[in-house]
């Protein structure tokens, strides 16, 4: 299984039969989404950073609510949270996709506004690698990300929604989440290459490089 990091809140996870695009943007984020196919597409919320699904190419299945999915051999579940943290009342509902490819299970937090609840946490047990907002704005801060990982404890952590050259939006860089996790140096790199029997005994971080 390969993650690899599209910009903002967009990766694309391929696995051994079927891929995912999360969280598609429209050019005005900054970035370039290019070419790509998917056979399913992840929307957190719908707004142009998160929901562009005119630029994904193909017949994808489009997921976009909480539930359960089972779409070219992949199961993911949609679980219901909110987009701040005043229960919607700011920006609305964001749903976090839990993704088993390949049999690791990958959690995408799309624009999740507040640390979870108890009832949220036990919904999304047993994440293995987790896809992290850490820029703040309309998203948790890095200080509410560092919680929200350890809620989840995953084996590998990817911050997303931060602040880039390329990221035109005031958000933060991902320092601060880095400092947070106690990470000193660490050097981005073009992917993520994971099997169930690779993933980590202790947790890590991985910064993905913009492709």
């Amino acid at each position: 299984m390969e993650i690899t990091w599209l910009g903002h809140s967009c990766f694309r996870l391929k696995g051994k039969q079927a891929s995912v695009i999360t969280d598609p943007y429209s050019p005005a984020t900054g970035y370039t989404l290019g070419k790509v196919t998917a056979d399913i597409v992840t929307v957190s919320h719908p707004h142009p950073g998160h929901s562009y699904i005119e630029g994904v190419s193909g017949e994808p299945r489009i997921l976009k609510s909480p539930g359960e999915y089972e779409a070219a051999g992949v199961l993911t579940v949609g679980v219901h949270t909110f987009h701040d943290g005043e229960k919607g009342a700011q920006r609305g509902k964001n749903t976090v996709f839990v993704i088993d490819i390949d049999d690791v299970m990958i959690c995408h937090l799309g624009d999740l506004g507040h640390v979870l609840t108890a009832e949220q946490v036990a919904e999304i047990d047993g994440v293995d690698i987790l896809l992290v907002p850490v820029g703040g704005g309309s998203t948790i801060d890095a200080v509410q990300a560092a919680q929200v990982v350890r809620q989840l404890e995953p084996k590998i952590v990817i911050p997303m929604h931060y602040k880039t050259d390329n990221m035109k939006k005031d958000l933060e860089t991902a320092d601060r989440f880095l400092k947070e996790m106690g990470v000193k140096e660490i050097v981005p790199q073009p992917k993520l290459t994971a099997n169930k029997n690779s993933l980590p005994l202790t947790m890590q971080v991985v910064v993905l490089s913009y492709k």
